[in-house]
């Protein structure tokens, strides 16, 4: 695998938090992909994929609820967990369908271009599902390094010429602040790389798309264009309050020692996920409540997440759509507009 190919890879994978959007109820939601758009029904979910010769492929499956497989996840604060765990899951697993389906073909072309067999050049193979092992373990090393490790590192290395910061409250909000600015340079700047910028392009289809159905309109590409692209459940949202909420707890640590905070900051990120998605699901059914405002730096971050989308782009967020749907009425589910 070229070293472009496989860095295009894992920034996605970084990415994946940010573009996933939905939950585990009647609503439908979705991700971007690699050239395409994920959409996910209550029981199903399709991925379509524009090749580099202009054809859609798709690929439909049946998707059954965590919580209807395991009861224990339709209690609070766990029923996000098991949410979050499926949405990680499928975008890893259609995150591979559209690597394949996208990165294969524009290599299979260089190859030939360049007098080689068309299916012939090594960097032509599917991607293995051992290579998107690697991808997300480094990945998740990546995660814990830039956003636990370096803002509670910088933070400790503060406190040795601020003695301020040896208050609890203060040091933690030192840490979030950092956190956060290290999040926002992080999507800048990886908004700057042409494909990247496409896939936030793609994210944006797949928001306009999802406002299209909820509205009752036909779904269309026209209909769709006229909507905006900034969406409440996206999971830009979802991060921007884990950081808020992060900042919150980690204020009520009693540890001192570097080893000790750096440690309880992965042990309780499940808790603070849980905690967040709770947060953000409140907020969704109660658009006038306080607790909106955790919710609205998530809408703004959109203006960098979200791009505007071109027809093509949207069209392909449709297919992805009528894929699910199809699959969802062959099953007898039913799709209420929430």
């Amino acid at each position: 695998m070229s070293v472009r190919r496989y860095l295009r890879l894992a920034a996605h994978t970084q990415l994946l938090p940010v573009l996933e959007s939905g939950e585990e109820t009647t609503l439908i939601g979705g991700q971007a992909v690699m050239e395409g758009v994920m959409m996910r029904s209550p029981h199903s979910y399709c991925v379509a994929v524009r090749k580099p010769d202009g054809e859609i492929i798709t690929v439909s499956k049946p998707l059954a609820k965590v919580s209807d497989r395991y009861p224990i996840f339709k209690y609070p604060l766990l029923r996000g967990l098991g949410t979050l765990g499926q949405a990680m899951k499928l975008g890893i697993e259609a995150l591979q369908f559209s690597a394949n389906a996208a990165l294969t073909e524009e290599e299979k072309a260089k190859a030939a271009d360049k007098g080689g067999e068309a299916s012939g050049g090594t960097d032509a193979k599917p991607i293995s599902g051992w290579v998107m092992a690697a991808n997300l373990a480094f990945s998740l090393l990546f995660f814990f390094f830039l956003y636990k490790f370096v803002p509670l590192w910088l933070t400790t290395q503060m406190q040795k010429s601020l003695p301020q910061l040896s208050n609890q409250i203060l040091f933690n909000l030192v840490d979030g602040l950092i956190r956060i600015v290290i999040f926002l340079a992080f999507l800048y700047g990886i908004s700057r790389w042409k494909d990247i910028h496409r896939v936030f392009e793609f994210h944006g289809a797949e928001h306009r798309v999802v406002f299209n159905y909820e509205s009752g309109k036909p779904v269309n590409v026209a209909n769709a264009q006229s909507f905006v692209t900034f969406h409440p459940r996206c999971g830009t949202s979802f991060l921007i309050v884990v950081m808020l909420i992060s900042m919150c707890i980690y204020a009520l640590l009693p540890f001192q020692d570097f080893a000790s905070k750096f440690a309880s900051r992965i042990l309780l990120m499940p808790v603070i996920a849980g905690l967040s998605y709770e947060i953000i699901r409140f907020a969704a059914k109660r658009p006038g409540s306080l607790l909106n405002l955790m919710t609205a730096p998530g809408l703004w971050l959109q203006r960098i997440t979200t791009q505007t989308p071109a027809d093509d782009q949207t069209e392909v967020a449709i297919v992805a759509l009528e894929g699910a749907m199809e699959l969802e009425r062959q099953q007898g589910g039913m799709l209420v507009i929430a």
